[in-house]
């Protein structure tokens, strides 16, 4: 598998769990760890390209 896919495997699953802690206990992780600051708003975006790229990428795979 390219590194690139692993990345964005791992975003996705670090953005996953972040949005299962806000819905069950209203703790953002990422932005305790980062402050909410640029960093946090960096690693939003790093997921939120992540989520593009498996749509593009790993779904049509999944769909053959």
């Amino acid at each position: 598998m390219k590194v690139i896919n692993w990345i964005a495997a791992i975003l996705l699953i670090v953005g996953g769990l972040n949005w299962l802690l806000i819905g069950l206990f209203g703790f953002d992780l990422v932005t305790a760890i980062f402050l909410d600051g640029l960093w946090a708003t960096i690693i939003y975006d790093l997921i939120g390209l992540s989520a593009l790229y498996g749509l593009f990428v790993f779904l049509p795979k999944m769909t053959k």
